[in-house]
């Protein structure tokens, strides 16, 4: 799995902070960090969290190896 944020559509709701704090930490107010590939133990947090982003800022993208996502 990997994710990419759109850094300039983020406006610091930190919706993905609170449902995946081990991927996703809000740096001051607004600077999102983030895990660009994080541990599939995550999964299912990474897919709330970005579900969740209300502007849709994160994109999961399959992991090109084994083809999951």
């Amino acid at each position: 799995m990997r994710l990419v944020v759109d850094l300039n559509r983020c406006q610091g709701y930190a919706q993905c902070a609170f449902l995946a704090p081990d991927v996703f930490t809000l740096h001051g107010e607004e600077a999102l960090l983030y895990h660009p590939h994080p541990d599939d133990a995550q999964r299912e947090n990474v897919a709330r969290a970005a579900t969740a982003c209300p502007v849709q800022a994160i994109l999961v993208e399959r992991d090109e190896v084994s083809g999951v996502r």
